[in-house]
C-alpha cells in the first residue's frame, strides 16, 4: 500500500525540468508557447518579470515556474528565476543546490542581492532561492528592502520569474504582485475548483495584479497510440 506524501515530503520532490530534460515533448513545446503569449501580450509595454502563482498548493506552480524560466534562458534571454515562497521554498531541491542563502537574507541584512544569486548549470539562467525561512515573510515581503532587492534585480535580468505561494493560503503572493509586470494563475485540471479560481482572480484584483493569463496544469491528451499523457496547456488573455 503506497503512503500518502506529507507536504514536507512533497517539498522536497524534485520538480521535473522536462524543457531541459526532453526539449522535443509536447509538454516543452507548450511552455515554449507560453514564453511566445507572453512576449506577444506586451507589446507595447514588455513583460520583463512574471510571477506565477495558484489558488491552493499542489497545482504545479513551482514546476511551471522553473521550467518557464529554462525556457526564456534556451532562448538567449538573461533569466533570473527567485524563489518568493518564504514559508515552503522549493528551487533549491529542484536545482539541487544549498538553501543558505537566498531572498530573506536579501531583506534582512541589505546586502547586494547579487551575492545573493547561484548560477546555474544552464546559460543565462541564476537562480535566487528563498534563503532561510523567517518568521515574519509578509512583513519581509512588504519592506522597503524588499522593494529595493527587486528593484536592483530588474536592473541586472532581461527577465524575473517569480514563484510564490498559493494566493488563498497566505497573502505573501499579493504582496509580491507589485514587483510583476504579469501574473500567471496556475491550476491543476484534475483538481481544479471553480470556486477557488474566481477566488484567487479576485484577490489578484485588489491588489492591482496585471493577470495575463492561466496555465491548465495536467491536463489529460489522448494520443493515437491510445495512451494518455499530460501536459501544461497555455491559455492567455486578449
Amino acid at each position: 500500500m503506497n503512503r500518502k506524501k506529507t507536504h514536507k515530503e512533497e517539498d522536497m520532490t524534485p520538480r521535473k525540468t522536462i524543457v531541459a530534460r526532453q526539449p522535443h515533448a509536447t509538454a516543452s513545446e507548450q511552455f515554449r508557447t507560453l514564453r511566445t503569449n507572453i512576449m506577444y501580450s506586451g507589446v507595447d509595454d514588455p513583460i520583463r518579470s512574471v510571477l506565477f502563482t495558484s489558488a491552493i498548493s499542489s497545482a504545479g506552480k513551482s514546476t511551471v515556474a522553473a521550467n518557464m524560466a529554462i525556457a526564456y534562458a534556451q532562448a538567449g534571454v538573461k533569466t533570473l528565476l527567485v524563489d518568493g515562497d518564504l514559508r515552503r521554498p522549493t528551487t533549491h531541491y529542484t536545482f539541487e543546490v544549498t538553501n543558505r542563502n537566498g531572498l530573506s537574507k536579501a531583506i534582512i541584512n541589505d546586502v547586494p542581492p547579487e551575492e545573493m544569486v547561484i548560477h546555474t548549470e544552464f546559460d543565462n539562467l541564476d537562480l535566487m532561492t528563498a534563503g532561510p525561512i523567517p518568521p515574519n515573510p509578509a512583513e519581509l515581503l512588504a519592506s522597503k528592502s524588499m522593494g529595493r532587492v527587486m528593484n536592483a534585480l530588474s536592473i541586472q535580468y532581461e527577465m524575473l520569474i517569480i514563484d510564490s505561494p498559493p494566493l488563498l493560503a497566505v497573502t505573501d503572493s499579493q504582496l509580491l504582485c507589485s514587483h510583476a509586470d504579469g501574473v500567471i494563475l496556475i491550476t491543476d485540471v484534475e483538481n481544479n475548483n471553480r470556486d477557488h479560481l474566481l477566488e484567487a482572480k479576485d484577490l489578484l484584483d485588489k491588489s492591482g495584479a496585471n493577470i495575463i493569463g492561466v496555465v491548465l496544469n495536467n491536463r489529460e491528451e489522448k494520443r493515437s497510440s491510445s495512451e494518455p499523457y499530460y501536459y501544461t496547456e497555455a491559455v492567455t488573455e486578449n
